[in-house]
């Protein structure tokens, strides 16, 4: 993939909004805990030229590799470090950094996950159920589906998932198992729609939407390690730089709010989460759920 090829199939949400909040300085720090396909990252650098810097993370191997294509003209303003946000401590010691001006996060899939990745994470493609943001790791949906007991199962999809109908759908899950293995995208949603009784189908959302983002978030750890994030990325936050996280759903989101609102170190500057414009929500359909949350670092009080 060239870099004008991963351009044309990345659209950053909320872009300019959260420029505003962050706003980007030359000879200042910046980190971008999910480089992505890079969209956000090349804002940031190209405002805060000609010196400014940007740290970013990301536990997926093929979305480094074309970002990094995309925005190698950057040089050694950009620094690229594979690892998942939460260990943001882990990485920036190891580069000496020990504070930076501003912190971005956008925690939902990558265009490159959900229509290249191959992975499992889209019901849309017959693929298998892999749905690991980072192979390294060991658990997959498919290994979860496998071994987890039925009310394991449902604990997923409702807690993950907010499934209402995740009792039957694990039910159906464990009884289909026993006749063979679930390995595919196309197995899953066949269950899962054959588990939930057509009344209760949703009608703006596929029927298994939420099942496949639970099992997203269990295997990746998403939640834990956007609370940990939200802890421990503040350290390093210097007084006056702001902390920006694009959040996909109500469980992220209201993790964001809870996290901001008990940091007595933090100043919120979004009472109300920034959505997307009605211009960009018809451009990029995808983002039409983001909710963006900004928060700043006090200043000591003398």
């Amino acid at each position: 993939m060239t870099a004008d090829s991963a351009r044309k199939i990345h659209v950053s949400v909320l872009l300019d909004e959260c420029m505003h909040y962050l706003d980007p300085q030359p000879g200042k720090t910046y980190v971008d805990g999910t480089l992505g396909l890079g969209g956000h990252t090349e804002a940031i650098l190209d405002l805060s030229a000609p010196d400014g810097r940007v740290i970013a993370f990301d536990w997926d191997e093929k979305a480094i590799e074309r970002a990094a294509r995309r925005l190698e003209k950057y040089g050694k303003r950009l620094v690229i470090d594979r690892r998942n946000f939460a260990d943001i401590s882990t990485g920036l010691a190891r580069m000496g950094v020990k504070d930076i001006d501003g912190l971005l996060l956008d925690v939902g899939l990558s265009s490159l996950q959900l229509d290249m990745g191959e992975r499992g994470f889209s019901f849309q493609k017959e693929e298998y159920l892999d749905m690991r943001m980072d192979n390294r790791g060991e658990t997959t949906a498919a290994s979860i589906i496998a071994r987890a007991t039925e009310q394991q199962l449902a604990d997923i999809f409702f807690y993950y998932g907010q499934e209402r109908q995740a009792r039957p759908i694990a039910a159906a899950i464990v009884a289909h198992r026993k006749k063979e293995k679930i390995e595919t995208t196309g197995q899953l949603v066949s269950i899962v729609a054959g588990a939930v009784p057509k009344r209760f189908h949703p009608k703006k959302i596929h029927v298994a939407t939420l099942v496949f983002q639970a099992l997203r978030i269990a295997v990746n750890g998403e939640l834990e390690n956007l609370a940990r994030i939200l802890d421990e990325g503040v350290e390093f936050l210097r007084p006056g730089a702001t902390f920006c996280v694009i959040s996909f759903h109500s469980l992220e989101d209201g993790i964001v709010k809870r996290k901001f609102k008990s940091n007595k170190s933090l100043e919120i500057l979004t009472q109300k989460p920034v959505v997307p414009s009605r211009e960009e929500i018809a451009n990029n359909p995808r983002a039409r759920s983001a909710r963006l949350r900004v928060a700043r670092k006090c200043y000591e009080k003398k």
